[in-house]
Parts: C-alpha cells; sequence; structure tokens
C-alpha cells in the first residue's frame, strides 16, 4: 500500500460508495424522521452530493448543540445528515485505509474489530506477563486534559497532510475540519472526529513505541497505559510524554495521571484492573444497581416487559460481561433485592 494518497479522490468518488455510506450512516436510525424523509429521495439526494463533491463546491453546514449527560456532561455537535454521509465516505475511503492500518496494535478506540474489552484484557494479560517475569514493576496511568477541546487543528492538518497529496482531498479535509469554525478543538459527535483524534494520539503512540522503546503500552482514545520495571523508569518516561505531549501536541495530561505499584492495580476504560481480577469501579456499580432497580419497578407496575427491559440493560450488560462480577450479578438479577 502507498503511504501517501495521490489521485485518489475522483477515483473513490462514486455514487457507490456515497450510496454506501449512507446505507452504514442510517443503520441503527431507519425509524427516525429524518431518515424516512431522506430515504423518499435517497437517490436524488446522493446524486446531488456527488455533483458538489466532484465540482468542489460542497459545502458543510452548521451544527445543532445538545448535551449529554452520561457518563459525564458533554457538548455534543450534530451535524446534518448529508454531511454525516460526506463524514463517512471520508473516513471509510480514506482514513481507514491509509491512517488506521497504521496505527500500532494496542491502539483500541474506535477501530473495527478492538474496544474497550479488548483493550483491559490485553492490558490484563500484560499484567501477569509482567508479574511472572519482574514479580514487582510500576503502571503508569494517563489521561489527557480535556482531549477534544484542546487538538491544535493547525498541528492536526499537518500531520494529515504528511500522507494526504491529493490537492481534492487535502480541500475536502479542510473542509470537514474547520466546519465549526474554531481554531482548536473536534466538534464530539462527528464520525470523522473519533479518526482525527486518534491519528493525532497515533503520533504519541509512535513516540512512546519508537522513541521510548516502551514495549508494554495500551492506549483508548486520550486513556493510556504503560508499564515498567522500576519506579525511576516510570518518573523518567512520565516525564518526556509531558513534554513531548506539550512541545508537539500542545497537550496536557491532568490530574488523574498517576504511577502506582503493580499491587495497586489500574483503572482503564471503566474497570479496575489487577493481574487476577477485573472489576467494576463503584461508580459503574451504582448506575447499574440504580437502572436495574428503575426497570424492576417498571415491571412489576406494567410500564414495561421483561423483554422491553433486557433492551434497557444491553449497554450495561455488554460492560460488565468481561468482568469478574458473579455475586453482583446474582445480587441483581437471581435474588429479591427490593
Amino acid at each position: 500500500m502507498p503511504k501517501t494518497i495521490r489521485n485518489q479522490y475522483d477515483k473513490k468518488l462514486t455514487y457507490e460508495n456515497l450510496m454506501k455510506a449512507h446505507i452504514e450512516s442510517r443503520k441503527g436510525k431507519g425509524l427516525r424522521k429524518e431518515m424516512i424523509l431522506f430515504n423518499l429521495k435517497q437517490e436524488e439526494y446522493i446524486l446531488w452530493l456527488y455533483e458538489k463533491l466532484k465540482t468542489g463546491t460542497y459545502k458543510h453546514s452548521g451544527y445543532t448543540e445538545f448535551y449529554v449527560t452520561e457518563p459525564k456532561r458533554r457538548r455534543i455537535e450534530k451535524s446534518i445528515y448529508l454531511d454525516r454521509i460526506v463524514h463517512r465516505w471520508y473516513v471509510d475511503c480514506f482514513m481507514k485505509e491509509y491512517f488506521v492500518k497504521s496505527f500500532i496494535s494496542t491502539s483500541y478506540a474506535c477501530i473495527e474489530n478492538k474496544g474497550m474489552h479488548l483493550a483491559c484484557l490485553d492490558l490484563q494479560k500484560a499484567m501477569k506477563h509482567c508479574k511472572r517475569i519482574w514479580n514487582h514493576y510500576y503502571i503508569i496511568k494517563m489521561d489527557v486534559a480535556k482531549y477534544f477541546q484542546n487538538i491544535d487543528k493547525t498541528i492536526l492538518y499537518n500531520i494529515l497532510e504528511r500522507k494526504i497529496k491529493d490537492k481534492k482531498l487535502q480541500w475536502l479535509t479542510k473542509e470537514i475540519l474547520y466546519s465549526n469554525g474554531k481554531e482548536n478543538g473536534l466538534p464530539i459527535g462527528n464520525y470523522t472526529s473519533q479518526c482525527f483524534a486518534n491519528i493525532y494520539l497515533n503520533e504519541l503512540d509512535q513516540y512512546a513505541k519508537q522513541k521510548l522503546k516502551l514495549k508494554y503500552w495500551f492506549r483508548y482514545m486520550d486513556d493510556a497505559v504503560a508499564i515498567v520495571k522500576t519506579k525511576k523508569e516510570a518518573i523518567e518516561n512520565l516525564e518526556l510524554i509531558r513534554t513531548f505531549l506539550k512541545e508537539n501536541l500542545k497537550l496536557e495530561l491532568n490530574q488523574k495521571t498517576q504511577i502506582f505499584k503493580n499491587t495497586q492495580g489500574v483503572n482503564f476504560c471503566g474497570y479496575k484492573i489487577n493481574e487476577y481480577r477485573l472489576k467494576i469501579r463503584e461508580k459503574g456499580k451504582r448506575k447499574l444497581k440504580k437502572k436495574v432497580k428503575e426497570l424492576k419497578y417498571k415491571i412489576r407496575t406494567n410500564q414495561i416487559t421483561s423483554k422491553e427491559a433486557y433492551k434497557y440493560l444491553a449497554g450495561h450488560l455488554g460492560y460488565i460481561k468481561i468482568a469478574n462480577v458473579k455475586n453482583l450479578t446474582d445480587k441483581l438479577f437471581y435474588k429479591n433485592s427490593e
């Protein structure tokens, strides 16, 4: 595979590829009003979008802003559906092929066939290995402060431009990247933002692996963990990482960044992990207990069926399935806990 993207924009810009991006984008959203209306004239919309992208007259529309409170309060910037089709086409045809494939094997967020479960299991496997070879070791736990808001778009574009040599694709990259009218920060909610954020911190991954020679390095978006043999190595490497982030990416680590002895375990992707157990953090337990209690009440009062309750719990059940939670699940699901 070529290392740079040249003369690919027009080759990838086809009615079929845009229709495929539409089909992928609408998954799970088919009953929404905007989807029903779009589908009535989908061929016309896709042809219109094709012409705009072909002639270079496409303009990214504005955003609708709203807030979510779980897992914490965040501002979401939602683009219109036509723009979301462009985002999907852009990422699937260019970013995945030329950027994502170059990521290190221990980067997990927003990557097909990966995710937080695999990240936690791989980290635990590495911890067991380090316990065998070193007995005692240290864990560097890192978390970037306000990551999406602090991404420098000029630096990000320069990173992208190292591979993107196609002039038309450079134009579209800028159109998407600066679509919210801000010099810094990516809109949380865009399909492109997830990919851009991963590309941005891939610079840190490469530094950690190639320069610092950190063999045991794991990253899920802005949440990273490194395992080293001694406390001295941990302190030195953490300081070098802080400097790299500040000087090269204009980022800082937040107060949750710490160094732990292996006996303390580590919090990663919502789990408390040590060599032999993978547990749900207390915050996660409280949320699960609250949700189960609410659903049991609704079932008893005939507001929902057990089948509907299971659908509401699907995300929570996916979260707990890899953890050591037998006592918790017995209490919640098999005993009367009211």
